[in-house]
């Protein structure tokens, strides 16, 4: 069997290649690293996670906690990786980026039937099976190999931003305390408040800091699930407090109230050494960022391992492209995966991966294609993309939103949403053969 080409060895791409190898299709796995790098990474290992925030919500009474658990049954290689590389983070599924990432590609260069390929890919092939996940850092030279496969269309933009890292030793544990939002799960969170007095200093250093120069910026174009913080800020001097500040089920122990604004911390390795600043995605000058950040109380002397960087971030116009199976409309030997597809996140990302893979190996074996309807978040997730009724297409997370209501009343939001996430695993058992049960 010719083997199939997947473009691309980060979420989407690395769970591409392993679902059709596990299923006996060969696969031709192309990675432009280490020979070449985007500005946004910075290891030549697969899967790496550009952003530091986490894998979000590990419980089901949460869209994406429902999306990991449909991947988990199903024998995502992305998952278990995870699952194995977590650090503690509350209810969130964190992992260790370096771990994470050298497991991911110890799992794929091992495999017998997945030959990686060290070199860029400048242009589609002519022919074949081909599945292309080279993500929203996607090279010039094939973003203009892609943008003449739709002559007729044209790439969407949005700019991405990511939170800058602290060494724990670096911070003033005397102005913080360990504890998870209303005490949920382990006290993983390091939480840094701040009083009405210095949150206003520091929110007036923060709207006039220096930006750095990014071409095309504006702020209509940063995707609202990865705002820079100063962006946000912008917005009002409260929306911070109703966001990544919100102290809401955070009391301070030393005056067991909620203080006026909490910065929280979290692990991004398993040694706990180092800690991401949450939802402080940025694109201010690094000077700036020190001057400013050090502002709260916690972090005056903080040590700055990383600064927060952005990047623009490429999106095609899916609906009008692609159908559910992520695949080109009218030229389906081709399909995409990943973040070029409009899904945005890293779980999505590996779901669409996922599934672009599962329906290429069962038209390769002639078996009928798997219909993940919309009540599962894969499945509303894929409709998403390929809905042609979307005029306004942008990068979307999944959310409960996107799946069909339940048809009958259940009391309370978690309660319904666990409801919805029942009914989705039930269906899923019911679509796909070689879903795993936990």
């Amino acid at each position: 069997m010719q083997p199939v080409i997947v473009i691309g060895a980060g979420l989407a791409g690395s769970e591409a290649a392993w679902q059709l190898a596990e299923r006996d299709i060969p696969v031709r796995l192309y990675e432009m690293k280490p020979h070449k790098m985007t500005p946004a990474h910075h290891s030549p290992d697969f899967g790496e996670l550009v952003c530091s925030n986490s894998l979000r919500s590990d419980q089901l009474e949460n869209a994406v906690g429902l999306l990991k658990e449909e991947l988990r049954r199903s024998g995502s290689l992305i998952i278990r990786c995870a699952d194995a590389t977590r650090v503690e983070a509350g209810g969130a599924l964190a992992v260790d980026r370096n771990a994470f990432s050298a497991a991911i590609t110890q799992k794929i260069r091992s495999h017998p039937l997945i030959t990686v390929v060290e070199e860029e890919v400048t242009e589609i092939p002519r022919e074949g099976e081909v599945i292309i996940a080279s993500g929203p850092l996607t090279s010039d030279a094939l973003s203009d190999a892609i943008a003449r496969l739709f002559p007729e269309s044209k790439y969407l933009n949005f700019f991405d931003a990511a939170a800058p890292l602290v060494t724990f030793d670096s911070v003033d544990m005397n102005s913080a305390w360990f504890a998870s939002r209303y005490d949920r799960g382990t006290p993983d969170y390091i939480n840094c408040p701040m009083t009405e007095e210095e949150y206003d200093a520091f929110w007036t250093a923060l709207v006039s800091a220096q930006e750095a120069e990014v071409h095309g910026f504006e702020d209509a174009g940063v995707f609202e699930g990865c705002m820079p913080v100063e962006v946000m800020a912008r917005r009002g001097r409260q929306t911070l407090c109703y966001g990544p500040l919100k102290p809401v089920g955070l009391r301070d122990p030393k005056t067991g109230k909620e203080p006026f604004a909490v910065v929280q911390l979290r692990k991004d390795n398993a040694q706990g050494s180092i800690y991401n600043i949450v939802g402080f995605q940025t694109h201010l000058k690094w000077p700036e960022q020190k001057r400013v950040f050090s502002m709260i109380p916690a972090l005056k002397d903080a040590q700055f391992v990383r600064y927060g960087v952005m990047h623009r971030n490429t999106f095609l116009d899916s609906p009008r492209l692609l159908d559910r199976y992520y695949r080109v409309r009218g030229s389906e030997r081709i399909a995409f995966a990943g973040q070029i597809t409009g899904v945005e996140g890293y779980v999505e990302s590996t779901a669409s991966g996922f599934l672009a893979a599962v329906e290429l190996a069962r038209r390769l074996k002639g078996q009928p294609a798997a219909d993940y309807p919309q009540e599962t978040a894969m499945g509303a997730l894929a409709l998403y993309i390929s809905n042609e009724t979307v005029t306004q297409f942008q990068p979307m997370n999944i959310n409960f939103g996107l799946i069909p209501p339940l048809g009958y009343r259940v009391k309370g939001k978690r309660n319904k949403n666990a409801e919805l996430s029942k009914r989705a695993l039930d269906a899923l058992a019911q679509i796909v053969p070689e879903q795993r049960e936990e």
